[in-house]
């Protein structure tokens, strides 16, 4: 069975606009568990592999405004009397992508 173009449109407007399309299109709906996210100074400090690092976290984001001076103290004293694991286990590199394909919590 031979069938025009023009034929086939006018039969089959939908099926001839799917086939005939030269950009497919496709639509996905992804909903991003991150959107919006900002971290916090304690997730940059679950980063940290030593307490000089943290330090370092918490003089660097209090330098640029981020944490107060009383808030960045508190962070300190608690990060000297109770240690690097106080803030939570550490993050590992790639963290925030298995988060966010549901491998971590």
């Amino acid at each position: 069975m031979e069938m025009d173009v023009d034929e086939f449109k006018r039969k089959y407007p939908h099926l001839a606009k799917e086939i005939l399309n030269k950009e497919p299109q496709l639509k996905v709906k992804i909903q991003d568990p991150l959107r919006g996210f900002q971290p916090s100074v304690v997730d940059f400090i679950r980063r940290a592999n030593t307490v000089e690092e943290a330090e370092e976290v918490i003089n660097y984001l209090e330098q640029r405004g981020e944490i107060t001076h009383e808030e960045a103290n508190e962070i300190r004293k608690q990060l000297h009397e109770k240690g690097l694991e106080s803030f939570g286990s550490r993050k590992r590199p790639g963290y925030y992508f298995r988060y966010a394909a549901g491998l971590e919590d």
